[in-house]
């Protein structure tokens, strides 16, 4: 279980329980995250091996996961169960996840400082191994540079205009979306920062 999927212990024992539930039915595990607070959450983001998932899937997953749970009992606090799609600005998590979203661009952290800094944001350009290649901009020029994915401490898409339209594009082409829903994302400012 790599840390970019199940970061804290606690949350690496929870995924080692749900992935074979989720596996079992269809699904594959892309995050899970404990959350403290005055009741603690837990956020499990799946997909289908094709990728997207719907409403009711997340509500099968949580109903097969509540049950699992409720056996193994491995928190001691009250929680809340959220199951959830990855989004459009998704976590990257697996190694398959950069070749997948290539060409898109993404934001990348590393546990250890790589050339003096640990952030890094540019556009996937794949895999070459156990390394993720990303091309940012490096006074002025272009330069793919490759990341061990075991350096990586987080990884996320960035909301762009492209990223939308193709998701959307992709979601109406498998007869998923009614695009009058999404009437209000054309109207969000995708350019902003954090």
């Amino acid at each position: 279980m790599n840390d970019l999927i199940a970061k804290a212990a606690i949350d690496r024992r929870l995924a080692e329980i749900v992935q074979p539930v989720l596996e079992g039915m269809g699904y594959e595990l892309v995050r899970l995250r404990l959350m403290g607070g005055k009741t603690h959450t837990l956020q499990i983001m799946a997909e289908r091996p094709e990728g997207g998932i719907e409403v009711d899937d997340c509500a099968e997953i949580s109903t097969a996961v509540s049950a699992v749970l409720d056996v193994e009992d491995p928190i001691e606090e009250n929680y809340t169960l959220e199951v959830s799609s990855p989004g459009i600005d998704r976590p990257l998590t697996r190694l398959k996840d950069f070749d997948t979203w290539s060409g898109y661009e993404a934001k990348i952290e590393t546990s250890e400082l790589i050339d003096g800094r640990r952030r890094f944001k540019g556009a996937l350009a794949g895999t070459e191994g156990d390394e993720v290649l990303i091309t940012i901009e490096d006074q002025g020029d272009d330069v793919t540079i490759g990341l061990k994915f075991d350096w990586l401490s987080d990884a996320k898409l960035v909301l762009t205009d492209d990223l939308i339209r193709d998701m959307l594009r992709a979601r109406k082409a498998a007869g998923i979306v009614d695009e009058d829903q999404f009437d209000e994302i054309e109207t969000t400012d995708a350019s902003e920062e954090e």
